[in-house]
């Protein structure tokens, strides 16, 4: 893998900026693997919040890395960065600095790409027509379903859905689509993550995964259904056991023995992750024709430019880019 990962600013008067500069800072091997975008000028008055002094070198595509610099692709905002206030005027730059860097990995030019932060509203006032960074993502990627994963050292979570009211779970999920989603799931970790043969737990729905259909009928209707569909797709290159109680689920033992848990909801799936490690965990898209990963964290405009984000998230972000770029390129390059 010879490509840099690319790192976009996200809105800039978040943290973004902040622990993209204390990521690169804390690590030579990230320097010299990684590309940010961003005004320098701006950087530079992040920077000095931070008490640091970088070196800027300036990246083209195609151009060599330095480790002693932060290697940047410029871009210019067309108003004024105040921390802390996000200006409607940035917003079509935020989102042009997405697809900037979708173009560069679609090409080749980068092998990877980890989004700081956006924020949504802000970018709707410039007529942004998705609900997020991962729906924008799969429409750049030629339409793809992009499958929104959360990941740290100790857990892989996958929500069957994501960002709907509780009451509509339950008539959003379908046979077919959470087939698919296990499908999906399974040929990522096998691409992705390099696990041959996966282990992937797949949660009920209701309490107790319920009881035989005595506490709702979605795992004898939906949920069993789809795990079979999948095995017959599947064969035995991978194991879906479920459905599970999610309130049993999440122990020790279990964390050790799953290669990913499929819940069904928001929270059922983000609530373990993030109790096992909220500042270390990653939001990780499957599904693309390039490699996606973010820190789990917005843009925190309360705490933007007072020197108190911490880059853990979007550290490990940089680390699951990486490894999943060098899986990647390992297997096109056996085929």
């Amino acid at each position: 893998m010879t490509a840099p990962l690319i790192i976009t600013p996200g809105d800039p008067a978040g943290i973004g900026p902040e622990i993209a500069l204390k990521a690169l800072l804390s690590d030579d091997t990230l320097r010299a693997s990684c590309v940010l975008m961003g005004e320098v000028s701006h950087l530079r008055n992040v920077a000095a919040s931070c008490e640091v002094e970088p070196r800027f070198h300036s990246w083209t595509p195609g151009a060599p890395l330095l480790s002693a610099a932060i290697n940047l692709l410029e871009v210019a905002w067309p108003a004024p960065v105040i921390a802390g206030q996000p200006d409607p005027k940035n917003a079509p730059l935020i989102i042009h600095a997405i697809e900037m860097a979708t173009s560069l990995a679609l090409q080749g030019h980068i092998s990877g790409i980890v989004t700081c932060p956006i924020a949504k509203s802000n970018l709707y006032e410039a007529g942004f027509p998705y609900p997020g960074h991962t729906e924008y993502l799969g429409a750049l990627s030629g339409d793809k379903t992009a499958i929104m994963m959360l990941a740290n050292k100790a857990l892989r979570v996958v929500p069957a859905t994501i960002h709907i009211p509780l009451s509509k779970v339950g008539e959003s999920l379908t046979k077919q689509g959470l087939c698919d989603l296990i499908i999906n799931v399974t040929q990522a970790l096998w691409h992705d993550f390099n696990v041959a043969e996966p282990k992937i737990a797949i949660c009920g729905l209701n309490p107790h995964a319920g009881e035989n259909g005595t506490i709702g009928t979605e795992e004898t209707e939906i949920i069993i259904p789809a795990i079979k569909m999948a095995e017959s797709n599947i064969g035995d290159k991978a194991q879906i056991i479920g459905p599970l109680a999610a309130d049993s689920l999440f122990h020790a033992e279990n964390l050790a023995a799953f290669d990913c848990v499929v819940g069904m909801y928001h929270d059922q799936a983000l609530i373990p992750i993030k109790t096992i490690d909220f500042h270390g965990s990653v939001n990780i898209t499957l599904g693309l024709d390039f490699v996606r990963t973010s820190p789990d964290h917005g843009t925190a405009f309360d705490i933007a430019g007072k020197n108190l984000a911490r880059p853990e998230s979007l550290i490990n972000a940089l680390y699951f880019a990486q490894d999943m770029a060098r899986n990647r390129f390992a297997l096109a390059s056996s085929d």
